[in-house]
């Protein structure tokens, strides 16, 4: 027998969906490829007072590389800070001498004057209080203890199954009670 073939405008819509969903997969990898891995996006929790009451304390902030202009709230490595990140607002400077660089809140430029070679990004998107969230997943201790309660949660030893009555039911139906009759 041979095998059913789907009629093409089923085909189609199905050919359809995928090209649609990896068009997609394609568009968020291009969007969302960490600079850490040779992308373009970086994303950055927010600490500190200096950029309120633009950014608070908790905020995920999504910056993509480019070349800043004054206005910018840019994401940044301080020359020779290895792991340090700021994000704070170009107030003047250029790529070349580097940028004057402020938070919201200061009323004093950024010590540093990075160029162009220290700049992460230029905010894109901010998410209020999203960086809460994603804190926790960045603790090791938080995936520690969710492997602990994974780990409790299977090993955890299960109900017995009840015992096997000792005679199997009549096919009948269940037996009638028996009475006990009192002994004369």
């Amino acid at each position: 027998m041979a095998p059913t073939r789907r009629p093409r405008p089923a085909r189609l819509r199905s050919a359809a969906g995928w090209v649609l969903t990896g068009a997609l997969v394609a568009v968020l990898v291009w969007f969302g490829w960490p600079t850490t891995l040779g992308g373009c996006t970086t994303l950055t929790i927010v600490s500190g007072h200096s950029m309120e009451p633009t950014y608070y304390t908790g905020d995920l902030v999504v910056s993509r590389c480019g070349v800043p202009t004054e206005g910018d709230v840019v994401v940044y490595t301080p020359p020779g800070v290895e792991d340090g990140r700021v994000i704070h607002r170009v107030v003047g400077g250029d790529a070349a001498e580097g940028w004057a660089i402020r938070g919201d809140n200061n009323d004093f430029d950024d010590p540093w004057r990075p160029t162009q070679p220290d700049i992460l990004g230029i905010a894109v998107l901010h998410v209020p209080g999203l960086g809460r969230i994603a804190s926790i997943l960045l603790d090791p201790w938080a995936w520690a203890s969710l492997l602990v309660i994974a780990g409790g949660v299977l090993l955890w030893p299960g109900k017995e199954s009840p015992a096997e009555p000792a005679e199997p039911a009549d096919a009948s139906g269940p037996a009638a009670p028996r009475v006990l009759e009192p002994a004369p």
